[in-house]
This record gives C-alpha cells, sequence and structure tokens, in this order.
C-alpha cells in the first residue's frame, strides 16, 4: 500500500467513509456507490526487513511512514501487524478448514440479516455508533472497557465507532447475542498494537 502515491491513497478517505464517491468537472457534480472491502498490507520499510536487518536511513522511514496518514488508517477497520513466522509454525500449518470458516461467516450475517430487519442497513459494517447502541445489544461491561482504551489509547471517535462494529462482528461469530468485553478486548486487539491481554476484559 505504501508504493502507492500518497494523493491516490488519500482519495480513499471518502468512499472508505461514506460508501460513495463525488466527482466534479466543470458545472456537474455527479456521485457514484463504491461500497467495497478494502485489504491493503505494506512491508514495515523501504527495504522490506524491517527490525535489526533494516537497511534504511531514518529519512527513508520518515518518507515511508508518512504516505499512510492517521486519517485513512483511522478508517481502516482492522490494523495488524503480522510478525514473521517461527519455523515451527511453518513446519505444522494448523489453520481451520475454509468450509468451516465460511460456515460460521454465513450464519454471522444471517444473524445480521435478522437483526437488522426492518432498517436500510444489511450488516454491521454499516451502521453508526448510535445505531449499534441501539440493536448490537451490547453489555455495560463491554461499554465501559470500550471507555477505558478510548482514554487510553486516545482514539478518534471513529476508532471508537470501529471497535465496537468488530466486536459486534466477533460476537455474531461466536454465535452469541450480546457483545461482551471479550469480544470489545478482540476487536482492540485487531486493532491496536498495545491493547490489554484476553484475560483483563473478563
Amino acid at each position: 500500500m505504501s508504493e502507492f502515491a500518497r494523493p491516490s491513497l488519500e482519495a480513499l478517505r471518502q468512499p472508505l467513509e461514506d460508501g460513495h464517491v463525488t466527482i466534479m468537472r466543470g458545472q456537474q457534480v455527479m456521485a457514484f456507490p463504491t461500497r467495497f472491502m478494502l485489504v491493503a498490507a505494506s512491508n514495515p520499510c523501504p527495504c522490506g526487513l524491517g527490525g535489526t536487518r533494516c537497511q534504511c536511513t531514518p529519512a527513508d522511514l520518515f518518507r515511508h511512514r508518512r504516505r499512510l496518514s492517521g486519517p485513512l488508517l483511522d478508517r481502516i477497520d482492522i490494523l495488524m501487524r503480522v510478525e514473521r513466522p517461527p519455523a515451527e509454525a511453518l513446519r505444522q500449518q494448523i489453520a481451520p478448514r475454509s468450509a468451516e470458516v465460511m460456515e460460521r461467516i454465513v450464519a454471522a450475517r444471517e444473524r445480521q440479516t435478522r437483526r437488522l430487519r426492518g432498517h436500510p442497513e444489511s450488516c454491521n459494517a454499516q451502521l453508526t455508533s448510535r445505531q449499534i447502541r441501539e440493536v448490537g445489544q451490547v453489555a455495560p461491561s463491554a461499554m465501559r472497557l470500550l471507555a477505558e482504551l478510548y482514554d487510553r489509547h486516545t482514539l478518534s471517535a471513529r476508532g471508537h465507532t470501529r471497535i465496537l462494529r468488530v466486536a459486534r462482528t466477533v460476537a455474531d461469530l461466536e454465535s452469541r447475542d450480546t457483545v461482551g468485553a471479550d469480544h470489545i478486548n478482540i476487536a482492540a486487539s485487531l486493532r491496536l498494537d498495545d491493547a490489554p491481554p484476553l484475560a483483563e476484559a473478563v
């Protein structure tokens, strides 16, 4: 992702936030729907090695990181640092079967459809913060933990809402009606590098 020019990346902000893009040409203004799922990856530095083997200068690192602005990253639901896997993990290659994962996803989407029956929205990703609190069945303990994370990590209001939406989806994947503190913690761990371990949220 960081190989793209910054203006091109910044152009993603409106469609990611609003689900449409507005184009102005001369005296005409046209809006086009742009609801999509963004999946992106970026090396930690220009040389791609990172850590102790990195060959980049401080100036190289600054230019590299500057391409991904805070406002753009704030509009992405899940931000994960993927570390180099140990050799044992590569040998074992332990992962759930695709069919099992698909079954959980289909069931989660069906739960969302039932919960949002009568609303114009069809899935958690389209809900505002107020809508999630009204129809998302969020436990008081979950809201308290989210408030603590909001203050501790100086989250933006947008980041607060995105953690809440991801937590609602995590609960749906577990076939749980109520969003608990454990779901907030999982959602936070998928966005914040120094989120507390799961045991602290129970």
